[in-house]
């Protein structure tokens, strides 16, 4: 499914961004949002309006080891893997490297999904959802949440997301609204397939594969934009 443009705005409207949103990124602006980021992290400080782990109060389950070569967990994400679709400067819309090992060996296929629990809305905001990665798989390549990809393991479903995109949709964290925390969480679950279609939503998604959850990781990058 191709990207909806009135989706897309919506959710630009939502998120607190516009053409030409506030960034003002140049030269050396990833690295000081990188900077500034990692100065506020979980201490109250840059608004960073922390909420809980969102799998927090779900069952509890096992964990494994979750990795990534292009962003680094507990630090900002790189600009390429920002948005440029919701107007971020510099955004490519680039999902990370991710790995992962130590998963129960019961796992019959992996969720992949990247979620902002501090986005301004009710319920958060999922910016990428993959359903049905074979438990074959044990890592996806950079940009691997492309349109239309053709490097996601075969079987595996992109679903529209909050966007309404079956892609990646990159970080976009409004101007001065602080620190988001993006989580990257890989779940490992007892079917090979949810059964569900690409215009299922993240919280469907979620409340489907719960009772079949056996494995759970998450690598967290707070991230946040320059000041206005």
């Amino acid at each position: 499914m191709k990207i909806s443009k009135l989706r897309i705005a919506a959710a630009t409207v939502a998120l607190g961004l516009g053409v030409g949103a506030a960034y003002t990124f140049g030269a050396g602006s990833a690295a000081a949002n990188g900077a500034s980021a990692a100065a506020g992290d979980h201490d109250g400080s840059s608004r960073h309006h922390r909420l809980p782990d969102p799998y927090e109060f779900l069952p509890k389950v096992p964990t494994f080891t979750a990795s990534s070569t292009t962003a680094r967990k507990g630090h900002p994400l790189p600009l390429a893997q920002w948005s440029g679709i919701f107007g971020v400067p510099g955004g490519k819309d680039i999902s990370p490297q991710l790995s992962w090992r130590g998963f129960p060996k019961q796992t019959k296929s992996f969720v992949v999904s990247m979620y902002d629990p501090e986005a301004p809305t009710q319920a958060g905001f999922f910016h990428w959802i993959v359903e049905d990665i074979p438990a074959t798989t044990s890592s996806l390549p950079e940009n691997a949440g492309a349109l239309d990809s053709a490097t996601l393991p075969a079987g595996a479903i992109q679903l529209e997301g909050d966007a309404g995109a079956d892609r990646y949709i990159g970080a976009a964290p409004s101007a001065g609204s602080g620190i988001h925390d993006y989580y990257i969480t890989i779940t490992a679950l007892d079917e090979p397939t949810t059964g569900l279609g690409a215009t299922t939503s993240g919280a469907l998604l979620n409340f489907e594969i719960d009772s079949h959850t056996i494995a759970r990781a998450s690598l967290v990058f707070p991230t946040m934009a320059p000041a206005k």
